[in-house]
């Protein structure tokens, strides 16, 4: 803990308190803020050693009257960047510091990577931290966030490390209340608030990070509250939570008891529904594997969790692991032993745990099993007829043979001799045929034993006493040493096909995990697993197969074993007779195929979901870019018409000019604007036509400057006479050179021109636009290509995103491809590939016109 001294060092560690926001812009550098406050009110030694106001007046505020270390700066990428000072901070060694941003990823050239690792060394040498951190930036959540908000988050901090934090505090805001703080321009600049409010700052991306924040602290309390309670030797259930634990024994009652436990977790909000079965140690439960899998897939289609623990003292288990998880209700089936069992052997399970319960309540449900229990366990033959028929006929012969061999050595050995003798022919007997052959020859032996050995011989008659006794031990220790034999035999049996039942699940679940398709791995496995001439699944319904695989035989005249799947399938065997044992972990292989079946069918749904999806998303983008960015021209162009039609202000010639200039330059921007949003909404639907032909480069490049605005920077061009031409479409790649040639204008250095080059390679050309701007990092190479993407701009007004997406769009509509690479020495160079014309034809541009359908 963070109290505790620094190994090694004999310090007392810093103590670590970190604000957790939901979302940005909720307030946590405020609050720490806040904090430094008052705790410099009361006298302690605070000093700021990074805080990030991001412009906010209320936040930068609450920096009035403390102190500030200065920050370090760092070059990076010809760009001059401001880190904490860490050497400063431990030289100051105030007694609580302020950092901000814990996930913060530095700059290189300091020691270490991270800002946290920096906060671990303040923390090393005594010093207190207060920091903050916002939930997407916590390493086991990252992806959870980027599926909500599809945005990668490439920050992050582990979450063990806000773990150790000594005090953790939730900042949190509903979403209505911080949308409305953006919308006031609290959080963001103005130009900045349309994109955040309809992308990233929905209503449902911070509703679903509020409950990922609020779930992860509550963890966190958790796991403090159970330290706590182990420190202080606390045994008893603390009701902070309802937690239900439903005991599964794999019996037929299984359902209705996990649906009742359900029921009653769902009665308090956060709920938690915890479902255990009790394993025994040697692993030869008779509980059926197929039973407990249906019941754990129902288990968690509920929202609840499924455990196995091991122990053959069932209550002493189930109130251990209901303690260990500190819930708060028990919920056991009533006893399904008839009244006779329960009275010969007393006190069932239910009532034992009831009894030693204590604080945890114990709910007992009754279900249509209730008592239906046998008097007896019903007498499964452990061995085949034959052998069984075998074991009665050694009970009747062995004691008759050996009382023939004995007789002739009578007078050598002695009555214990016989005693023992006869002793191991029982025991024989035992494991030949099982208990009920030992017990005749048992029986037969104790009578032979009498009547030929025990004086006076030739009588039933036992002379002396010792005799008697002895004889009397003799019949019970055949008869126990025969039970222990055959019981002995069961359980090798039952092991034996424990670990055969094993082995097999084992091999399934690994031939499912590493096979492409499921579904055809599990019925291959079934049907050589059980050695069958053939396994179908078919549809319950319409009779139809699903899938089938066949063996070598032709399944003419076989068995048919069914096996319900779900509920709309069945799964049809071919063969053998299955006993049993087998159709029980026929069960378990049918629980494997109805997951593989849904599954298969899932896939099959969000592949047809994820076409609509991807046109959701379009369309909700393309509403925010027409919302937003198509806004500013067209009122540029409205404001500047109004003006030169108002009646009440005179305007000069050159006032006249310019608002014409104006409104021009703004309905060409919008008219650029909509067509690359048209022609992206072509390319979406497969509806662009193209009409493709041998066009030199030179001319199209010569069109596609004229078509671009004032350039910032001179374009070069560099050995387009000597490439060949290509095929392509003149208007559409006319547009792909302007839009990439625009956005190396935009990220260009000052002053550096912007190279267009050519190069000849087999039969494709190979175009490259090259610019000295910053780069494009090698994870966001392909986010530059998607649609509303404007990576790195702090401009709205610059356009929708879309240049470079319909640019690769239409590149590879003409059969080529538009990719990133780095320009040596620093910048970005956009490489366009489009195949070279045949020579026969590109001396005649307007020949042999090929037309070609954009389908994508």
């Amino acid at each position: 803990m963070a109290r505790d001294l620094t190994p090694g060092t004999g310090v007392r560690r810093g103590r670590l308190r970190v604000y957790l926001g939901s979302a940005p812009g909720v307030g946590k550098t405020y609050r720490m803020l806040d904090e430094a406050r008052r705790r410099q009110e009361r006298g302690a030694d605070v000093v700021v050693g990074y805080i990030e106001c991001h412009g906010r007046r209320h936040t930068e505020g609450m920096l009035t009257g403390l102190e500030i270390l200065p920050r370090i700066q760092r070059s990076y990428r010809d760009a001059e960047f401001e880190e904490m000072d860490l050497d400063a901070v431990l030289t100051r060694r105030p007694g609580v510091v302020l950092v901000d941003e814990l996930a913060h990823t530095n700059i290189p050239g300091g020691r270490n990577a991270k800002r946290w690792q920096d906060v671990e060394e303040l923390l090393a040498v005594g010093i207190d931290v207060i920091s903050t951190v916002n939930v997407q930036h916590l390493e086991s959540l990252n992806d959870v966030v980027q599926k909500i908000t599809g945005i990668p988050q490439r920050e992050t901090v582990p979450d063990e490390v806000v773990r150790r934090a000594d005090q953790i505090e939730l900042v949190d805001m509903a979403p209505q209340a911080l949308r409305r703080r953006m919308a006031h321009g609290n959080v963001y600049k103005a130009e900045k608030v349309d994109a955040a409010l309809s992308n990233y700052f929905r209503v449902g991306n911070l509703t679903a990070l509020r409950e990922l924040a609020l779930l992860w602290v509550a963890g966190r309390v958790d796991e403090g509250l159970r330290d706590y309670r182990a420190a202080h030797s606390i045994d008893r259930v603390w009701e902070t939570r309802e937690r239900v634990v439903v005991a599964l024994t794999g019996g037929p009652e299984g359902e209705t008891l996990i649906r009742r436990a359900a029921r009653i977790a769902d009665r308090t909000a956060g709920g938690e529904l915890l479902a255990v079965h009790v394993s025994r140690s040697d692993g030869l439960a008779g509980a059926s594997s197929g039973a407990l899998a249906q019941q754990r897939q129902l288990v968690e289609t509920l929202g609840g969790s499924y455990h196995v623990v091991v122990g053959d003292d069932i209550p002493t288990a189930l109130l251990a692991f209901a303690r260990a998880h500190d819930a708060t209700q028990l919920v056991l089936g009533t006893s399904r032993r008839g009244r006779i069992n329960r009275f010969l052997t007393g006190p069932g399970n239910g009532q034992t745990t009831i009894d030693a319960s204590e604080d945890i309540d114990v709910h007992m449900v009754t279900h249509e099993f209730t008592g239906r229990g046998r008097l007896l366990p019903k007498l499964g033959r452990r061995h085949s007829r034959r052998r069984t028929i075998a074991g009665f006929a050694s009970g009747l012969l062995v004691p008759a043979l050996l009382t023939a061999v004995l007789s002739q050595f009578h007078h050598q050995l002695n009555l214990t001799t016989d005693a023992l003798i006869f002793q191991l022919g029982v025991v024989a007997v035992a494991l030949l045929g099982g208990a009920v052959s030992a017990v005749v020859a048992a029986v037969i032996a104790s009578v032979l034993l009498n009547y030929f050995f025990i004086p006076p011989v030739h009588t039933l008659t036992i002379g002396e006493t010792n005799n008697m006794v002895a004889l009397l031990v003799f019949a019970a220790v055949a008869l126990a040493v025969s039970t222990v034999v055959d019981h002995a035999g069961r359980l090798t049996a039952r092991a034996a096909r424990a670990t055969a039942e094993a082995e097999t699940l084992s091999t399934l679940a690994g031939s499912v995990l590493r096979g492409a398709d499921a579904l055809p791995a599990l019925l291959e496995k079934s049907r050589t697993a059980f050695g069958m001439d053939s396994v179908a699944l078919l549809d319950s319904v319409t009779g139809e197969t699903i899938a089938r695989r066949d063996g070598g035989g032709d399944g003419v005249g076989g068995e048919v074993t069914e096996v319900a799947v779900g509920e709309r399938a069945v799964l049809v065997l071919t063969g053998r007779r299955l006993p049993a044992a087998d159709q029980r972990v026929l069960t378990a292989f049918a629980a494997h195929v109805a997951a593989a079946l849904e599954r298969d069918r899932l896939a099959v749904v969000a592949a047809e979901i994820e076409p609509i999806k991807a046109a959701d998303r379009m369309r909700t983008a393309l509403l925010a870019a027409v919302s937003h960015d198509l806004r500013t021209p067209l009122a540029v162009a409205l404001a500047s018409v109004g003006s030169l039609r108002s009646p009440d202000v005179e305007f000069s010639p050159e006032d006249q000019a310019e608002l014409l200039a104006t409104a021009d330059e703004s309905l060409v921007k919008l008219t650029r604007l909509v067509d690359n949003l048209l022609d992206m909404s072509r390319l979406q639907a497969g509806a662009l036509t193209l009409h493709v032909a041998p066009t030199p480069l030179e001319d199209v490049l010569l069109r596609a400057m004229d078509s671009l605005p004032e350039p910032y920077a001179p374009i070069q061009p560099l050995d387009l006479d000597t490439a060949p031409a290509v095929l392509a479409d003149p208007p559409l790649l006319e547009r792909v050179l302007a839009n990439v040639i625009t956005n190396a204008l935009r990220y260009n250095a000052p002053g550096a021109p912007v190279l267009v080059t050519a190069s000849h390679h087999a039969d494709q050309v190979e175009i490259r636009v090259i610019d000295r701007g910053p780069g494009i990092a090698p994870e966001d190479r392909d986010r530059v290509f998607l649609p509303f993407q404007r990576l790195g701009d702090t401009d709205n007004t610059t356009g929708v995103g879309l240049g470079l997406a319909l640019s690769r769009g239409l590149a590879e509509a003409m059969g080529g491809s538009l990719e990133v690479e780095d320009t040596p020495g620093g910048g970005t160079t956009m490489l366009l590939t489009l195949p070279a014309a045949p020579e026969e034809q590109s001396g005649e541009p307007g020949s042999a016109q090929l037309e070609r359908s954009a389908d994508r």
